[in-house]
C-alpha cells in the first residue's frame, strides 16, 4: 500500500493526471476482474452441471420406445405414459424373480446373465433388465417366498435362501439395482436412474411363529410380510378358509394378533393378500399403520377370494392403506365377469373400480410377475406398464392420478408405517411365545 504525501497539492495539475490515470486502471483492474469470475463461474458451472445432467441429457437424446422397441410418437398416450413414469417411480408390489431362481438355476445367480433376454433360457420368464428398462419401472418389492409344504419343516432356513438370492442378484448388478429398505431410498435410488430393490416376505410360516424370526428379517432389510400364503399359520387364516367355509381361528388368534403389533413397532408393511377375509378384518382394525395388498385384486369383478371385497375396500380407505392390483389372469377374468382370455383391458377395469369406489389414493400396481402361470395379453411380462398407463390416460385419468398409482400411493403408506415405529419407539419387542398346543405334533421343534 502507498501512503499519499499530505504535503503535495492534491488537485494540482500532474497529480489530476495521476488520479485520472488511477481511476482508469481501477476501472480497467474491476471491469477485468469482473469478467473472469464470470468466466470462472462459467468454467466451474459447466465442469459441476455437466455430470449432474448426464441423466437428463441422456433422456432427451435417446428416442423414446415402446413395449415393443419401435419409436413412441409425441403427443401420444403412450409417450404421455413413458414420460409420467419418468417423473415418479412405478413401485411394483410383488415379483418372484428369486423363485425362478430357485426353480431354474438353484439359486446360481452368477450363471444366470439378467442382462440377456431370459425367454430364451427359462421355461417362464417376464423379468429381466432389458425388459424392466424398457418397462420403466422404478422400484420392486422382490418376494421372499418358499412353498407351505416347508411349513413346521425347514421355512425359515429356505426364507434365509431366498432372502440371499435376491441380494446376491442386487449386488450382481449395481448400475441397475439398488438395495433400499426406506420409502425415501425409493426416490433417491429413482433419482440415481436405479431401480429401487425391496423385499417382501410372501407368507407367514417364513417366520415359524417367532417374534426373534420376524425382528431379524426386518434385519435383513425385510420391508412387508405377507401374513399367511396359501396356508394357515397357527395364527392366521388363508384365504382358502372363505372357498370351503372351514375357518380355524376366524381370523387372528391371540398370538396373530402380537404378531402385527410387532410389525407396527418394527415398521414392517403389513401385507393382506392370500389371507382370509376375517384375517383382513381384524389386521385393519388392529393396525396402527396403513396396511398394503401386495398383489391382489378386485372381487366385484372376478369372485376369487384371493381378492378384495367392497366392505374390505371400504375398511383399507379408513386405514389409508393401498391394494396393489395383481396381473393374473385367474384373479382378473373369472365369474361374474370373465371373457375367454384375460386382457390388459380388465386390468385397467380392475384399477378404475377400485379408483372409483374408494378413490385413486388407495390403489397400486403389484403384478406378481414370474409368480403366475398365465398373465393377460397385453402385459405379458415386465416391458408392459407403460401400455397400461397409456389405456388409462385413454380413460381420462390426469397425470397425477397415475402418478400415485404409480407409486405415490404406496410410498405414503411407506411413510406412514416408519411413522408408527417412529412413535413406538419406545415400545419394547413382544416376547410372547405362540402357546406349544399351537404346533404340537406338527413340528420337529425342541421344548423351549
Amino acid at each position: 500500500m502507498e501512503l499519499v504525501d499530505s504535503s503535495q497539492d492534491l488537485m494540482s495539475p500532474s497529480n489530476v493526471a495521476r488520479k485520472d490515470g488511477c481511476a482508469a486502471n481501477n476501472r480497467r483492474v474491476v471491469v477485468g476482474g469482473i469478467v473472469g469470475f464470470v468466466l470462472g463461474a462459467v468454467i466451474i458451472g459447466v465442469a459441476v452441471g455437466v455430470p449432474l445432467s448426464q441423466r437428463s441429457s441422456r433422456d432427451q437424446s435417446q428416442p423414446v420406445v415402446g413395449p415393443d422397441g419401435s419409436p413412441v410418437t409425441p403427443g401420444t398416450s403412450l409417450y404421455r405414459a413413458i414420460q409420467v413414469l419418468k417423473k415418479y417411480p412405478l413401485v411394483d408390489g410383488h415379483n418372484d424373480l428369486s423363485w425362478q431362481y430357485r426353480k431354474q438355476a438353484e439359486n446360481r445367480v452368477y450363471d444366470v446373465n439378467l442382462n440377456m433376454d431370459l425367454r430364451t433360457k427359462w421355461n417362464i420368464s417376464h423379468t429381466d433388465i432389458p425388459r424392466l428398462r424398457t418397462g420403466r419401472l422404478g422400484a420392486q418389492f422382490w418376494a421372499v417366498y418358499v412353498d407351505c409344504g416347508s411349513q413346521y419343516k425347514d421355512a425359515v432356513r429356505l426364507s434365509l435362501d431366498q432372502t440371499d438370492t435376491i441380494k446376491k442378484m442386487i449386488s450382481k448388478y449395481p448400475d441397475t439395482f439398488q438395495f433400499v429398505t426406506t420409502a425415501d431410498g425409493i426416490l433417491d435410488a429413482h433419482r440415481n436412474n436405479k431401480i429401487a430393490s425391496m423385499m417382501g416376505l410372501e407368507g407367514g410360516h417364513s417366520i415359524d411363529s417367532s417374534l426373534g424370526n420376524l425382528r431379524m428379517f426386518y434385519d435383513l432389510g425385510i420391508r412387508y410380510m405377507t401374513i399367511t400364503h396359501s396356508c394357515n399359520t397357527p395364527w392366521a387364516d388363508n384365504w382358502k378358509v372363505d372357498v370351503n367355509n372351514t375357518p380355524e381361528f376366524d381370523g387372528l388368534s391371540p398370538f396373530g394378533e402380537k404378531v402385527i403389533k410387532e410389525m407396527n413397532r418394527l415398521g414392517m408393511l403389513v401385507d393382506l393378500s392370500h389371507v382370509s377375509k376375517q384375517t383382513m378384518k381384524d389386521a385393519i382394525v388392529l393396525s396402527a399403520a396403513p396396511v398394503i395388498f401386495s398383489h391382489s385384486s378386485a372381487f366385484s369383478l372376478c369372485n376369487h377370494y384371493r381378492n378384495v371385497q367392497d366392505d374390505v375396500l371400504q375398511m383399507t380407505k379408513t386405514n389409508k392403506g393401498v391394494v396393489m392390483v395383481n396381473f393374473y389372469s385367474d384373479y382378473i377374468n373369472c365369474p361374474p365377469h370373465n371373457k375367454t382370455t384375460a386382457t390388459l383391458s380388465q386390468v385397467a377395469d380392475h384399477i378404475d373400480y377400485i379408483k372409483n369406489l374408494i378413490g385413486v389414493d388407495y390403489v397400486g400396481i403389484g403384478a406378481d410377475y414370474d409368480g403366475v402361470t398365465r398373465v393377460p395379453e397385453g402385459l405379458e411380462d415386465v416391458s408392459k406398464y407403460p401400455d397400461l398407463f397409456a389405456e388409462l390416460i385413454e380413460r381420462g385419468w390426469t397425470d397425477e392420478e397415475l402418478m400415485k398409482l404409480a407409486g405415490k400411493n404406496l410410498v405414503r403408506v411407506f411413510k406412514a408405517a416408519e411413522k408408527v415405529r417412529d412413535q413406538l419407539m419406545n415400545v419394547p419387542p413382544y416376547e410372547d411365545h405362540i402357546p406349544t398346543s399351537a404346533t404340537a405334533n406338527e413340528t420337529c421343534r425342541t421344548s423351549f
